[in-house]
């Protein structure tokens, strides 16, 4: 009988290959943790802006947030669906995010704290479009299809 411990290594241990071929449920890997990462960032933001921007942020930062929310659950289903990992750990999330957090932000101005959700959208977009790519090769259907939405 294999312990939780066994079969956590070698899931660890097929995630490690994935990233390093690449495969589609590696990029989709990526894109799951950008996701959860700039969910934390766009609370952050939402909390942080004040003045006209702050209902800006009551509102459209805040649907952009819970967009995302649904966004990165139906993903995670759809791996799992198509037997894949997927990232469930903090230190996961931290492993695989291409994007950065940093505490200072909310002191930062405006323009530079919307400046910075555009950038974490522009650095998902180029996962996002090498997700449908490796799907495609890999006849993953419904993830390419679900990434190309």
């Amino acid at each position: 009988m294999q312990t939780a411990e066994t079969l956590y290594q070698a899931e660890q241990k097929q995630v490690d290959t994935d990233h390093h071929t690449p495969t589609a449920g590696a990029m989709t890997g990526h894109i799951l943790s950008n996701l959860h990462i700039q969910q934390n960032k766009l609370n952050q933001a939402r909390f942080a802006l004040k003045g006209d921007a702050k209902v800006f942020a009551d509102g459209e930062i805040t649907a952009m947030y819970h967009r995302e929310r649904a966004l990165f659950d139906e993903l995670n289903q759809l791996m799992l669906d198509e037997g894949e990992t997927i990232p469930t750990t903090t230190q996961e999330f931290l492993d695989y995010t291409f994007l950065s957090e940093q505490g200072q932000l909310k002191f930062e101005s405006t323009a530079t704290i919307l400046f910075e959700i555009v950038k974490d959208c522009d650095a998902q977009l180029m996962f996002v479009t090498r997700g449908i790519a490796l799907a495609d090769k890999e006849s993953k259907f419904a993830l390419a299809a679900f990434c190309a939405s």
